[in-house]
C-alpha cells in the first residue's frame, strides 16, 4: 500500500506543488493494484485547495486502477468536504 500525508498546511499557493510531488511518486512506483493510502490527519491550515489536491490524487490514482483511501480526515475538513459536495468521493473511494 503506498502511504502518502498531507502536510500540516497546505492552501492554494502549495497545491500544485503537493499535488505534483505526489503523482510523480505513484509513477515512480512498480505497478500495483494495492490501495493508495493518504493521511490527512496532521492537516490544520488549509483552504479548498486541499480538497482540490485531493480529488486530483484520486483522479490519478484510479486512472492507474487503483483504489484511494483517506485516512484521518478532521471534522474541519470533512465540513469543508461536506461543503463543497464531495465528502463522499472522498470517503467512499
Amino acid at each position: 500500500m503506498s502511504d502518502l500525508k498531507l502536510p500540516t498546511s497546505l492552501i492554494h499557493a502549495q497545491a500544485n506543488a503537493c499535488l505534483s510531488q505526489w503523482i510523480a511518486q505513484l509513477k515512480a512506483q512498480p505497478l500495483s493494484a494495492e490501495p493508495v493510502q493518504v493521511d490527512v490527519s496532521a492537516l490544520q491550515d488549509f483552504d479548498s485547495s486541499a480538497l482540490a489536491v485531493l480529488l486530483g490524487l484520486r483522479r490519478e490514482v484510479l486512472a492507474l486502477g487503483r483504489q484511494l483511501v483517506v485516512l484521518g480526515m478532521t471534522a474541519r475538513l470533512r465540513e469543508l468536504a461536506t461543503l463543497y459536495g464531495v465528502v463522499d468521493l472522498l470517503e467512499s473511494t
